[in-house]
């Protein structure tokens, strides 16, 4: 299937800049402006929400943001929530920039969504993410009072590099027999960090992912080639036993892109384990495309369904 139109213009107007022959902080710099201005939704027809406040979430080494969203079906609390991580490859994104997102998985969810902004690299580099999502998940189901979420209908979710930190704190808790995620929802997951230079995609450079993209992500968070394959940050290598009883899983996925395969090895791996899992393929997608409910119909129109299958999982549609 062709590439939306819709996005395949957008994609051609957004220029990523070339930050070849530019240090990393001057790199880093201008991939953050760039991200911020492609990713800000600011729209006008946006869900309203019963309430959304910003509150300290307990991290590995310090206090992170989080932004909690309370949507107006979200019923007598506690009630189901999701912990929800933003992608940006470990480098970019924060709660502004996934803000819409969030805002669409509540209200479709009828669930109560606290968004983490965990440290990024490169200055803060492998596992400081992976820290914080361990951190911030364990404060949130022991916050569950707080947060006015059932510690027992707790969702894990994210997208791309959030997807990952999704995707390894189900199997970190497996690991640790720490408080399991009810469900978890994977949008077009990172769960290999090794390479994607192999791929054959003729339009390949996506929405914020690109073989350059992907290089300059990992050397920017895993300093360490033999990490690579560590499988905190390549989920997808565990050992078999760390698939075994993990959560109910939803994954989505887009035609366009060079993640995708890998998307799908990893429902695969979870079937072969009897984790039971759905897959919901966009074909004329690309990666990152739900952060363009500005300009996509579609793309609000997959926000919604993947709350509803969130939302019934865990009991709140």
């Amino acid at each position: 299937m062709a590439i939306d139109e819709t996005i395949k213009t957008f994609m051609e107007r957004f220029k990523l800049p070339d930050f070849s022959g530019l240090d990393w902080k001057q790199s880093t710099d201008r991939l953050r402006q760039s991200f911020y201005r492609a990713s800000r939704a600011v729209e006008r027809d946006a869900p309203e929400l019963a309430e959304m406040s910003t509150l300290p979430v307990d991290g590995a080494e310090t206090s992170l943001k989080g932004r909690l969203y309370t949507p107006l079906g979200a019923g007598i609390a506690p009630g189901p929530g999701i912990i929800f991580f933003h992608g940006g490859g470990f480098v970019l994104g924060d709660l502004d920039s996934h803000d819409m997102i969030c805002r669409r998985l509540a209200a479709a969810s009828r669930c109560r969504v606290l968004s983490v902004d965990y440290r990024l690299a490169p200055e803060h580099p492998f596992p400081a993410a992976h820290n914080d999502a361990v951190a911030a998940w364990e404060w949130a189901h022991q916050r569950t009072d707080l947060l006015t979420m059932d510690p027992d209908r707790l969702c894990v979710a994210g997208d791309s590099a959030g997807g990952n930190l999704s995707a390894f704190l189900a199997q970190e808790m497996n690991r640790q027999n720490g408080p399991l995620p009810a469900f978890q929802l994977l949008l077009y997951p990172l769960v290999q960090f090794a390479d994607i230079r192999t791929k054959k995609l003729t339009f390949q450079e996506g929405f914020f992912i690109s073989p350059n993209l992907f290089d300059y992500f990992r050397d920017a968070y895993i300093h360490e080639k033999t990490d690579r394959m560590d499988a905190r940050v390549s989920p997808l290598f565990a050992p078999e036993a760390d698939f075994r009883g993990l959560p109910p899983t939803h994954m989505v996925l887009c035609g366009w892109d060079p993640l995708k395969d890998e998307g799908r090895a990893y429902a695969a791996k979870l079937a072969a384990h009897g984790v039971p899992v759905t897959i919901r393929e966009h074909p004329g997608m690309v990666h990152g495309f739900m952060n363009l409910t500005a300009v996509s119909m579609p793309a609000r129109e997959a926000i919604r369904e993947a709350g509803e299958v969130v939302g019934q999982a865990l009991g709140a549609l």
